[in-house]
């Protein structure tokens, strides 16, 4: 499964990415991008065809909704919000 992940804090995305990889080994992050600006330019690439995208909600440059009114996206995509003042431990994926 090949993964794009929109997110534009480091640690949320290595800690996202880590998870993908648990659950679903043989996973592959295609790039970590941090802006509404780098996931259009990113997605107009016919090469660049995501399986699945999971993106933060509110990113430095807007609302991650914006993406799919400035190209056409041919995947499922999961928002996701995460705030915690617990850090992550890695665990056993409950998959």
């Amino acid at each position: 499964m090949k993964v794009l992940i929109i997110e534009d804090e480091p640690h949320n995305a290595r800690t996202l990415s880590e998870i993908i990889v648990q659950v679903k080994p043989g996973s592959i992050i295609l790039e970590i991008l941090e802006s509404i600006e780098q996931a259009v330019r990113f997605l107009s690439n016919q090469n660049n065809t995501p399986d699945l995208i999971f993106a933060d909600i509110q990113l430095a440059d807007g609302l991650s909704f914006e993406i799919s009114s400035k190209i056409k996206i041919k995947c499922p995509i999961i928002f996701a919000l995460h705030t915690t003042n617990i850090p992550y431990r890695h665990s056993k994926p409950m998959a």
